[in-house]
């Protein structure tokens, strides 16, 4: 794991003064590192039903699409307002820097569908909420939020009461 840890790099003062980011670019840089994770997180869900991945804008499109490759599931998109075609419903929420909207196709799950959430990074955790309450509006059934890195320093899995959370790797 500490090899999969080194490889993730700190951007000082992004995107603005006195936020520590964890780009994850460089793990996806390396074809090794980047197997490994998806290997890693995929393994703890070989042999669960699991109908579809979350992917979370934007960085968790990469990890959720290589996922629900390789649990032979779908997946489902979790937008920026207006990038989605269909009819969606959204969720305004606050973030470490800021405020931001969500949206997801409203058609996107069949009630009861369980679902993967899968995001780069677990920071303060108000995405990953607002993603929470936007799944759960739909009637799908959460069955964990994954992440390749957590801060734990944030606490971000305090705001997700009720969900099973799992990072591969903490800092």
């Amino acid at each position: 794991m500490e090899e999969l840890k080194n490889s993730i790099r700190d951007i000082i003062d992004f995107p603005k003064k006195g936020i520590v980011f964890k780009d994850i670019t460089t793990l996806l840089e390396d074809g090794r590192h980047f197997h490994r994770a998806i290997d890693l997180l995929a393994h703890r869900y070989l042999g669960q039903h699991i109908d579809k991945i979350v992917g979370v804008e934007a960085r968790g499109f990469i990890l959720g699409a290589a996922l629900a490759y390789k649990l032979g599931t779908g997946i489902s998109l979790v937008r920026k307002p207006g990038k989605l075609p269909y009819k969606t419903i959204k969720k305004t929420y606050d973030l470490e820097y800021g405020t931001d909207t969500l949206e997801i196709h409203a058609d996107a799950f069949k009630p009861g569908e369980r679902v993967i959430i899968a995001d780069d990074l677990l920071a303060t955790g108000g995405t990953i909420a607002a993603t929470v309450d936007l799944v759960r509006q739909l009637d799908a059934e959460i069955v964990e939020c994954t992440f390749l890195a957590e801060l734990d320093f944030l606490h971000g899995r305090d705001k997700l009461p009720g969900v099973e959370v799992f990072s591969l790797l903490h800092f």
